[in-house]
């Protein structure tokens, strides 16, 4: 991919304002974060608990200074993040004439945000109740190391699914998808499925715009290879494979996000469509 920093106007850096502890005052870093995350999507069972109550107070941070102990390649991950949201939200302003910028919550180890603390320790996700998507970037490692996604389109596919999460939001999708789930709790992971699969068309719709010829300078730019890293990336976090990894057998009944034969197949729709419409998991079928 090829990339240009910009003035990190995408993102909010409470980095050195973030923090809390598991249990009785002992830190847990993302990587236990992630295993805890990936145990309760292949489990069923809410290992995020261990996390503390929705009482839990967050670390006492008033006598910090906010500042940041970073290094180059860190701030450089930063300047990238910034980048693709430039980008992604430019191409959803350009779909949708309503569409409101949202922004990059960038932590480490655990924030409070609009949806809690618990959810605020799964790596990156998207809060509907205050509009932000929330990342640490060492998710990015993990990304890398533990599920094999490699490359800098990987990323940026992550990024974009989120942002995908905010498009739903915007147009309604998401309040009538909880809605279901509540009138229908039978239904409640199936609807998951369907509203994650949206997002990972979403994603690709976005790619699809990068991979255009002759783009604006400043702008993202696909590099020959880059579709195949976002491929990769979207099969690699597969719930199926997310529960191999964890359990050693695949419960399609606990699906939330979809098998990774289904998140590549949706994904490469937005990529090659470049369209919304085609994104549509909510009338047709998944498979």
């Amino acid at each position: 991919m090829r990339w240009t920093p910009g003035d990190r106007s995408n993102v909010d850096d409470e980095r050195g304002n973030s923090g809390f502890s598991i249990g009785r005052g002992v830190p847990i870093g993302l990587g236990g974060f992630v295993v805890l995350l990936i145990l309760s999507w292949a489990t069923g069972t809410n290992f995020l608990a261990l996390l503390g109550s929705p009482d839990s107070h967050p670390a006492d941070t008033s006598g910090t200074t906010g500042q940041v102990a970073s290094s180059p390649a860190e701030e450089r991950q930063v300047d990238f993040v910034d980048a693709v949201m430039k980008d992604v939200q430019q191409t959803w302003s350009s779909l949708l004439p309503d569409y409101r910028p949202t922004k990059v919550v960038l932590f480490r180890d655990t924030l409070r945000s609009g949806c809690g603390v618990a959810q605020s320790a799964t790596g990156p996700f998207y809060c509907p109740e205050d509009g932000r998507v929330y990342l640490d970037l060492g998710f990015f490692q993990e990304l890398q190391d533990r599920f094999g996604a490699a490359g800098d389109f990987a990323r940026a596919y992550v990024i974009a699914h989120e942002v995908g999460h905010h498009v739903q939001r915007l147009t309604g999708i998401e309040r009538r998808v909880r809605s279901a789930q509540s009138a229908e709790p039978g239904a409640a992971n199936q609807l998951s499925v369907r509203l994650e699969l949206q997002a990972d068309c979403f994603a690709g719709v976005w790619g699809h715009a990068a991979a255009q010829p002759g783009r604006a300078a400043g702008q993202v730019e696909l590099e020959p290879g880059d579709a195949e890293e976002g491929l990769n990336a979207a099969a690699a976090i597969g719930d199926d494979r997310l529960q191999r990894m964890t359990t050693g057998h695949v419960a399609p009944d606990r699906f939330t996000h979809g098998s990774s034969a289904q998140r590549v197949e949706w994904f490469r729709r937005g990529l090659r469509s470049g369209s919304p419409d085609a994104c549509d998991t909510m009338s047709r079928g998944t498979r």
